[in-house]
């Protein structure tokens, strides 16, 4: 039978669950700062499928998403903005957990899947994927592939007797940039009229997101989700360094390598249904540390439903609050921007 009793060794709110079969612990803090942002998100989510040129008051879009209501209630919330929305709330959450796992990898807040270049390996696959008019269902796959290829190469040209996570950055900056501009070079190649869905998509949107994109995004996020939380104490081991996770038993090469296809999926997937979405992974984290402490299992749940938060904010005020609508990406690159600045300041005065 379990019991659940206060950690000795804790007076911050963690509590052990013990049984004859396992041990764990819980942040009972986390826990309930997690409960308050999944209220909050529900609430943002109810008012978000609210807006719009059919507006709804919030009943009526609570009795369409239960299946009741007029003809055109249910087809305006279940088959245009129920998906978007839920597609951005799980977009923002796989960003955000991506972003933590590479800033604990790296042990280095200014480390994220967007800013070193992985998800420009993503774009890259994915864009030609979109071009050539290859197997739409296949998309996340290519895209993952680009990334967990664009990632290896960032990690041998940057390993040199370990990983310093200076020279992590720039080498990501500049395998980031050639992907990049192998990009734009794909898309000048090809007449406008096939090019086009693709540079719309590489704006970052979550425009006309279908149900299909939910089932993919939900599918891949759950494991991937499972993944994180079950490698976090392996992630946090990382963090004091290579020779204390050896002394423990830690298998590092494999830890990391764990950890880098877990990071890349959730970046990939977000990317391949959305476009690379820039800044989420890079602000969310160093958001859930202030506020909910160190990487820990529950940690990386509680930063996925801030980015959730996070992405389908930015959405709405790209749709509904600016004179002109704009991709989702032009609105968290204008508050990622200044926020990338704020933290190199802070990391040049020695701030943590």
């Amino acid at each position: 039978m379990s019991t659940i009793e206060l950690d000795p060794g804790r007076r911050s709110g963690f509590r052990t669950i013990r049984s004859p079969y396992y041990a764990f612990r819980l942040n009972v803090r986390v826990i309930a700062l997690s409960m308050v942002a999944l209220g909050a998100l529900a609430l943002l989510a109810i008012w978000a499928i609210s807006l719009g040129s059919y507006q709804m008051d919030y009943l009526d879009v609570l009795r369409a998403i239960a299946g009741r209501g007029s003809e055109d209630q249910l087809f305006v919330v279940r088959t245009i903005r129920l998906p978007r929305t839920i597609c951005a709330v799980m977009i923002g959450a796989a960003l955000a957990m991506s972003g933590a796992i590479f800033q604990g990898l790296v042990r280095n807040p200014l480390v994220s899947p967007d800013i070193i270049g992985i998800n420009s390996g993503a774009s890259l696959v994915a864009v030609v994927w979109i071009i050539y008019g290859l197997n739409g269902n296949l998309l996340p796959v290519a895209a993952f592939i680009g990334a967990i290829v664009t990632a290896t190469i960032i990690y041998l040209l940057a390993w040199k007797q370990g990983i310093a996570p200076g020279r992590l950055i720039l080498v990501g900056i500049g395998v980031g940039a050639a992907v990049s501009a192998a990009t734009q070079f794909v898309t000048i190649r090809f007449p406008v009229e096939i090019v086009r869905p693709a540079t719309v998509w590489i704006m970052g949107s979550v425009y006309a997101t279908s149900w299909n994109d939910v089932i993919v995004i939900t599918l891949s996020l759950t494991g991937l989700s499972i993944a994180a939380v079950v490698l976090a104490r392996s992630l946090r081991v990382l963090q004091l360094g290579d020779d204390l996770g050896r002394g423990l038993g830690l298998s590092l090469e494999r830890t990391r390598l764990s950890l880098i296809v877990v990071g890349c999926g959730l970046s990939a997937v977000a990317v391949a249904i959305a476009g690379p979405i820039g800044f989420v992974a890079l602000m969310i984290p160093h958001m859930a540390r202030i506020l909910a402490g160190p990487v820990s299992g529950t940690g990386i749940l509680f930063t996925g439903i801030l980015g959730g938060c996070f992405l389908l904010g930015a959405d709405v005020i790209a749709n509904h609050f600016l004179p002109v609508t704009l991709p989702v990406g032009v609105v968290t690159a204008a508050v990622g921007a200044p926020y990338f600045l704020f933290l190199l300041y802070r990391s040049r005065l020695g701030v943590s």
